[in-house]
């Protein structure tokens, strides 16, 4: 009598099949090497959506009565949609046995989980985030999964992705400091011009002053520049006393004429 193999592990290696033949987008998902029914997901953040860059890693636990039982979800790396650790309720997850239909594959699992995930429909297990915080989660998840030993181990070909990213945003952050770094040296060698021109005009300024003084100096210790002011101060006393002599000549004179103006006038 040959061994029949249990029906979730047959089912499974198939669903696994498929999905290596059939990729569903933007999801990539692998059952652990040890336990078949321990499957881990990365899902890429589709370009129209919030969780753009991003990579969220995630487990689909499955037990011995699948495809007849649903499997339980969780995710892993923070996002801003789904609480981490916690299981999901969704209409694919253990959480709804009754809406369960076997059919349903690990593909369909899967895209029906990005599906939630791209929705704004609360459950049991998911919470609310702004677009911004939910952008940063995306940023922040790179270097979140590569501390993950079983997701470096289960998917090499997205941390080769991851690495690149990082070192491109590493690279990125490097040129912007040394962009700052050279507006800083130039700002501050700018000033540092502008201080030796500013000193520069100062001392040129105080050599002017000096020059100043010291030509008065001279003027005041030369004796022919004495010699020519005193002699046009003796100029200037001279003007002024004919000034006044003539002044008052001219006023005597008048009198006079008047004096004799009147006595004539009596005389008639």
């Amino acid at each position: 009598m040959t061994n029949q193999k249990p029906t979730a592990t047959s089912r499974l290696k198939q669903d696994y099949m498929r999905l290596k033949r059939d990729p569903v987008p933007y999801i990539t998902a692998e059952p652990l090497p040890s336990n078949i029914l321990e499957w881990h997901y990365v899902i890429k953040g589709p370009e129209d959506s919030p969780y753009f860059n991003g990579y969220y890693h995630g487990t689909l636990l499955f037990t011995k009565e699948f495809p007849f039982k649903p499997p339980s979800i969780y995710m892993l790396t923070p996002n801003g949609r789904f609480k981490t650790n916690k299981r999901l309720c969704l209409s694919i997850s253990d959480f709804h046995p009754d809406t369960w239909n076997p059919a349903w594959s690990v593909a369909t699992i899967l895209t029906g989980l990005l599906s939630f995930m791209l929705e704004t429909t609360p459950t049991l297990g998911s919470i609310e985030s702004t677009m911004y915080e939910k952008r940063k989660y995306a940023r922040n998840s790179l270097e979140f999964n590569m501390k993950n030993e079983i997701f470096k181990e289960l998917f090499p070909e997205v941390c080769d992705e991851i690495n690149e990213r990082l070192k491109k945003i590493e690279e990125h952050k490097q040129l912007a400091n040394n962009s700052n770094n050279n507006n800083s040296n130039a700002v501050n060698n700018k000033l540092g011009s502008n201080n030796n021109n500013n000193n520069n005009n100062s001392d040129n300024n105080n050599i002017d002053n000096n020059n100043s003084d010291n030509a008065n100096n001279n003027n005041q210790n030369d004796p022919n520049n004495l010699t020519a002011a005193n002699g046009g101060y003796e100029n200037s006393l001279w003007y002024s006393i004919c000034t006044n002599l003539i002044v008052l000549i001219g006023f005597i004179l008048f009198a006079l004429i008047c004096q004799y103006v009147i006595k004539s006038i009596n005389i008639d």
